[in-house]
């Protein structure tokens, strides 16, 4: 039996939006459907936009495009990496997300590419 895990969910948020607004909250929306069945299955979902934007927010950033994202958005899922016990990678290029992948690997935390892979999956269609 696995214990809880914090997993980040890795994915593209800004790349290839050319900063469009709309299409990185439709990004993070991808990003946030992983989270239901990650915490269905035991675990803790995080996703590093959840916590680097209102921390860009208050540095007085107005997006991930503003000059002082740049202090904020990759450090952001770093450190949160010293914390996280697993990396769900999902589909579609992404600079911030293959970083993540890299630091999670030279830290020997699992990196999952599919929902299934994480230990203890359970469907959402699968009852209580």
């Amino acid at each position: 039996m696995v214990g809880t895990m914090l997993i980040l969910i890795a994915g593209p948020y800004r790349s290839g939006t050319d900063d469009d607004p709309e299409l990185m909250a439709r990004n993070l929306a991808r990003l946030e459907e992983a989270a239901w069945p990650i915490f269905r299955s035991g675990h803790v979902p995080m996703i590093g936009e959840w916590v680097a934007l209102p921390v860009l927010r208050g540095a007085g950033g107005t997006g991930p495009a503003d000059p002082v994202a740049e202090q904020i958005m990759y450090p952001t899922a770093e450190r949160l990496l010293r914390h996280c016990d697993a990396v769900l990678r999902l589909p579609g290029e992404s600079t911030g997300a293959d970083q993540d992948v890299r630091i999670a690997r030279e830290r020997g935390l699992p990196v999952y590419h599919r929902l299934e892979d994480v230990p203890g999956y359970r469907s959402t269609e699968e009852g209580d």
